[in-house]
């Protein structure tokens, strides 16, 4: 079955960014000239998805209008002359069926993954998380997993090798090597922010899952776990040892807009390869690079 659905949960204060984060969404933080958020919504539309959900909270409407069209702005460009701007924006409103819904409450990303529950229904869906940027690769990330899950008819996680000594921020997973797949393994078992002695492996969940309507029922018994908050992990725990996982390994590069490092790796990446300032950036980088 095709996945056609996405949801992409941006209910989060923030905290990590602040001041940034005090009266803007982290979610619209720009990445040289776009706001990481449109990052993820064109990703999930280059692989397929046609009907996104948005999961927002109070304080998060700019993330709505940004999607919206703004005939006062469109106006203003087309008055100037300004026609290739003029359609950039425009085509921001049409990416795809945008739907947006309310987290009451911050009860942790398991809660807010079953805020979608309606939209979602009885079909496979993707998750692409809202802190998390993925540029570069063969493929979208999103339609990676994808392919993973129309192959074996399971919920597949997008996976990466971490640190040692940076796994406990993440989830540890239990994996097995898939018989003649490059980059997919078997999923049986994981655990939220680690311990030490609890670590099965240095491989995360970094940014992106694809999950049956199976987990929604999983949710809705999951108790709040780390931080007190219901999390996706304690749900896909139980989905891994009931029915089994794929970890595919994804092929992008995976940036943290939740964190100031990650968001100023993005921007560098970004605008390396971006073609109105790519020369320009080389060469001040260059300049700065001789000062160290």
């Amino acid at each position: 079955m095709k996945i056609r659905k996405a949801v992409i949960p941006a209910a989060g204060l923030g905290t990590r960014v602040l001041p940034a984060s005090k009266a803007m969404p982290k979610e619209m933080l720009p990445i040289v000239d776009k706001p990481a958020i449109q990052y993820i919504v064109e990703e999930a539309v280059a692989s397929g998805i046609t009907d996104i959900l948005i999961i927002t909270s109070r304080g998060k409407t700019t993330v709505e209008d940004h999607f919206d069209r703004a005939p006062e702005l469109e106006a203003r460009l087309l008055a100037s002359g300004k026609q290739s701007t003029y359609d950039e924006i425009v085509a921001i409103s049409k990416l795809a069926n945008i739907m947006y819904v309310r987290q009451k409450e911050t009860k942790g990303l398991g809660h807010a993954v079953l805020c979608a529950k309606a939209f979602v229904g009885d079909e496979p869906f993707a998750v692409l998380y809202g802190d998390d940027v993925v540029i570069g690769g063969e493929k979208p990330a999103c339609r990676e997993l994808c392919e993973a899950y129309e192959k074996y008819g399971l919920s597949v996680a997008g996976i990466k090798p971490v640190e040692r000594d940076q796994i406990s921020k993440y989830c540890s997973l239990k994996i097995e090597s898939m018989d003649g797949e490059d980059q997919l393994y078997r999923v049986t078992d994981m655990i939220e922010k680690p311990m030490p002695a609890q670590v099965m492996s240095n491989y995360s969940i970094l940014g992106r899952v694809v999950l049956t309507p199976d987990i929604f029922p999983i949710l809705e018994k999951t108790a709040p776990g780390v931080n007190g908050e219901i999390q996706l992990t304690d749900a896909m725990r139980v989905l891994a040892r009931k029915q089994g996982m794929v970890g595919k390994v994804y092929t992008g590069t995976r940036y943290d807009m939740g964190n100031k490092f990650g968001i100023l790796q993005a921007i560098v990446q970004v605008a390396l390869e971006h073609p109105e300032v790519k020369d320009q950036f080389r060469d001040y980088l260059k300049q700065v690079a001789e000062t160290l």
